[in-house]
């Protein structure tokens, strides 16, 4: 009993001793909750897409702010807005699908960045741009993970009646005098600013996990989106503490951990949730031994 406390103690207790550590802990619950509010309303709109768009459409940006020696924060912002601009004026054409379209710009601005990487001399491992450092945040790095967290957690709370009338009834929020198109542009850069907020934590790749993941896995636990606001937040949390702990001991990947994480909550709640394949599957079964009864009663 005392060797199994030991162990526990040394793996959830001792690790966040360190100072690297601790940063790790702080941009993650910030992560973890901007990207659980946010997730909420991309998956009751369908922007899924959207996101991993913008995600992928940072990159040149951050190797821009790498090569002038600006912080990744600036560059990355920057070129979240182009992206989101570029797909708003290609889709109020009318010229192109709105998949084409994101399909279109984000493919074009990664492809423009893996060539940046590619001819941009570098003491710096720029991978950790891919697929994210959390154990290795430096202190300015936390302090605007926090700061721009902060932003759009305030926004989307003050108005998330509102996107979510949105969300559900464009032409109600119109008729009650709400502009879809401002909300709908307002969503876009919260989004853009989470994009940021979020490859400090998990990288450019695995973005999409974190803003998708716990709003789905909430979906599958509640059709409320007042109760998603709260359960796809904590769901984040839950996987951001398993793969910080995880990538510490194992020595692997912290974005990676972390999207595994993700994945393996998701697919309990698709199992075994109140919804999920394995709960049916024992319900219709309850039920259809019921009916055996009632029938030879």
């Amino acid at each position: 009993m005392n060797d199994l406390l030991a162990v526990l103690e040394s793996v959830l207790v001792e690790p966040w001793g360190y100072t690297f550590m601790q940063r790790a802990l702080v941009v993650g619950l910030v992560t973890a909750l901007v990207c659980g509010v946010i997730s909420c309303w991309l998956v009751l709109i369908g922007w899924s897409l959207m996101g991993d768009a913008i995600s992928h459409s940072v990159l040149p940006g951050v190797v821009i702010a790498y090569m002038l020696g600006l912080p990744f924060a600036v560059g990355a912002l920057a070129f979240a807005l182009i992206a989101v601009a570029m797909i708003g004026s290609i889709r109020r054409s009318g010229e192109v699908k709105p998949d084409a379209a994101i399909g279109i710009v984000f493919t074009t601005l990664f492809a423009l960045g893996t060539v940046l990487v590619s001819v941009t001399p570098s003491q710096t491992d720029l991978n950790h741009i891919l697929f994210g450092n959390l154990l290795g945040v430096i202190r300015s790095d936390m302090v605007q993970v926090m700061a721009l967290g902060a932003i759009v957690l305030v926004f989307i709370l003050v108005k998330r009646r509102d996107l979510t009338l949105f969300a559900f009834d464009p032409m109600q929020a119109r008729a009650i005098g709400l502009s879809p198109r401002f909300l709908s542009a307002s969503l876009l850069v919260s989004l853009a600013i989470t994009v940021v907020v979020s490859f400090q934590a998990v990288g450019l790749i695995l973005v999409v996990a974190m803003l998708i993941t716990p709003g789905a896995t909430a979906r599958l636990l509640t059709g409320s989106i007042w109760r998603m606001l709260w359960i796809s937040p904590l769901v984040a949390v839950v996987a951001v503490l398993t793969g910080i702990l995880s990538s510490y001991a194992l020595d692997a990947s912290s974005g990676g951990m972390i999207g595994v994480s993700l994945g393996v909550l998701f697919g309990i709640t698709y199992l075994a949730g109140p919804r999920g394949v394995i709960t049916e599957a024992v319900r219709r079964r309850r039920r259809g031994g019921a009916r055996a009864r009632a029938v030879a009663a």
